[in-house]
């Protein structure tokens, strides 16, 4: 049965969300402030539904505190967002936004997926491109020379994503929409900002660039 973390303030939103998700087959903790939230990720949630504005600790500073121990989806709750409010969440390690109000249907809809999607991640091999390089898809990890690369959550999407399919080129609109599982417009500032952290991180492990941009149109991973 999978679990799910819901973490905010709102006794009456906690426990109509803990109802929906309990009689659809999860396993539900809830917590009222960052503190109780850091003693349930202990329980190694699959899944963590996040309100961003909080006592104490906000969403984003709980979400950069945990995301390090926790490689399970998280989802932030936000009554409003802007680019930079997604920017700022999407740096500190969160995979999707839920605005408020919202459809409890359209949100166990998109639970839903991400779950699916944790679950096609972990039934993947490790693959080896070359001699220095290896993408582990299952234990989600990027080694070069035998170093374990760092990366966050989004920034191995992206690169599962290109290298699954080295050779086509991805439209920056397609990747949000692939990564992030939205209907709606993607965005690219969002997939440039992660494309240069990743770049940052293989530079400085002296790992060659492998993601080739593809000008006025998006990304690849280069087919050999």
């Amino acid at each position: 049965m999978p679990k799910i973390l819901i973490v905010d303030d709102e006794a009456d939103l906690r426990k109509l969300l803990t109802d929906y998700f309990e009689i659809n087959g999860y396993s539900v903790m809830t917590a009222k402030d960052s503190r109780e939230a850091l003693r349930k990720v202990e329980q190694q949630p699959d899944l963590v539904l996040l309100d961003i504005n909080m006592p104490e600790q906000n969403g984003l500073q709980l979400c950069e505190k945990i995301r390090d121990f926790v490689s399970c989806p998280i989802l932030f709750l936000t009554a409003r967002i802007e680019d930079a409010d997604k920017i700022a969440g999407f740096r500190a390690g969160g995979d999707d936004y839920i605005l408020k109000p919202f459809s409890i249907r359209e949100l166990g809809a998109r639970v839903e997926a991400h779950m699916r999607r944790e679950q096609r991640i972990q039934s993947k091999s490790s693959v080896r491109f070359n001699e220095d390089l290896v993408i582990d898809y299952t234990a989600r990890e990027l080694y070069y020379r035998e170093r374990r690369i760092p990366l966050a959550k989004k920034e191995f999407d992206i690169i599962e994503l290109l290298s699954t399919h080295p050779g086509m080129v991805f439209e920056k609109e397609r990747m949000y929409e692939t990564i992030w599982g939205m209907d709606n417009q993607g965005d690219s500032s969002v997939i440039a900002e992660h494309i240069r952290r990743i770049r940052s991180k293989l530079k400085e492990y002296s790992c060659a660039n492998r993601i080739e941009t593809v000008w006025g149109v998006g990304y690849k991973w280069p087919s050999s």
